[in-house]
């Protein structure tokens, strides 16, 4: 760990000489892990290298994704002097038998104490998630740990599904296939979670989170300027997104860029003097014109014809042939009107599908070209 974070602290002083002046911090976050593993006083010499490069602003938000079962209250009261404001838990679920099944042991009350802790220590915001369609899920086994959860007074919930992929995954590999719920058994299992969260006051924000009515997700999505990033939604208005980290992403307004996903390839072309880039895309006018729409259907479940024409150099009659193929695709599921293409409420589940449908990276079944 040390040497790890040894080669972030480079990493950050590399940054910082290719930083032009007068930029600011907006948001940190640190996750794709377990952070908190690390001890105080790696936690505070980063974040004081990360102020040092990259100022932070009187409103700058600091989050964390953590894990109940490695924090303890050294590590929280050196993450709380460093300015942590909003919190991320992965729950998964409560029930034992899907616990052991997924190899995940985090129980309930350990889970609570942490919260306690939370607040006690000024706690802003705390964000969980839950997933849906793991292995002996059953809806009465979800509805006690939605429960559970709302116990917990969460700020944000998202609720995603779960992905069963051994082929990428091998640990999953010791998953029964037969105890996955099917696809309309997860269906099911998705409006269980959705319907206990909305009788408890939440309301949706895109396909998978749920808010507090004057959350600034809410906020964002109201104004229409929801956008969602590779953590999920956010009403963040940044235009770049710097990773630090093996493997980890960069988005900039030409296009994304990502670390060497290896950690000693990572470490030696840090110690090298230079960054890890393996790999990036620069952005195309048509990859602008397509995650345009993808995102306004991710995240409003609608694309505003006036938007994208008046945003975007694109002929009327190729954004109407694009909007009747997916009509075509998806019938009953995708309407035409006068404002432009919208997902009704029977396609809404299948929002992640029609979206992909105008991903020109797609397999050929899932995409339709912007000259069709």
């Amino acid at each position: 760990m040390r040497a790890y974070a040894a080669a972030l602290k480079s990493e950050i002083a590399l940054l910082q000489t290719r930083l032009a002046p007068g930029i600011r911090l907006s948001r940190l976050h640190w996750g794709g892990g377990t952070p908190t593993l690390l001890p105080p006083d790696l936690i505070r010499e980063l974040v004081a290298a990360i102020h040092d490069a990259l100022p932070p602003t009187d409103e700058t938000e600091f989050s964390v994704e953590m894990d109940p079962t490695e924090i303890d209250a050294a590590r929280l009261d050196a993450l709380f002097q460093a300015g942590l404001g909003r919190v991320s838990i992965g729950i998964q679920d409560f029930a034992p038998e899907i616990q052991q099944a997924i190899g995940r042991q985090q129980g309930f009350d350990l889970t609570r104490r942490l919260v306690d802790d939370l607040r006690e220590r000024g706690l802003k915001f705390l964000d969980t998630e839950i997933l849906v369609g793991l292995p002996h899920q059953t809806g009465p086994r979800l509805a006690d740990s939605v429960q559970k959860l709302l116990s917990l007074a969460p700020d944000r919930v998202a609720v995603h599904p779960y992905a069963h992929v051994p082929a990428i995954s091998r640990r999953q590999l010791m998953i029964a296939t037969e105890s996955i719920p099917r696809p309309e058994e997860r269906l099911a299992l998705f409006r269980t979670a959705q319907d206990l969260l909305l009788w408890d006051g939440f309301r949706p924000v895109g396909i998978d989170h749920f808010v507090h009515p004057g959350d600034g997700l809410a906020r964002a999505q109201q104004a229409g300027r929801l956008r969602r990033s590779f953590q999920g939604y956010t009403d963040d208005r940044a235009e770049v997104l710097i990773g630090l980290g093996a493997s980890a992403i960069s988005r900039f307004p030409q296009g994304f860029a990502q670390n060497a996903p290896s950690t000693s390839d990572h470490l030696k072309a840090i110690r090298g003097g230079h960054f890890s880039t393996a790999r990036g895309h620069v952005l195309t006018d048509d990859d602008r014109l397509r995650g345009r729409m993808i995102e306004q259907l991710m995240c409003d479940f609608r694309i505003n014809r006036a938007q994208i024409l008046a945003r975007f150099a694109l002929p009327p009659e190729r954004l109407e042939a694009m909007f009747q193929a997916a009509a075509m695709a998806f019938p009953g599921m995708v309407a035409i009107t006068g404002q432009g293409l919208e997902i009704t409420e029977p396609g809404r589940p299948l929002t992640r599908m029609i979206a992909r449908h105008f991903d020109a990276y797609a397999p050929e079944a899932g995409r339709q070209t912007a000259g069709a």
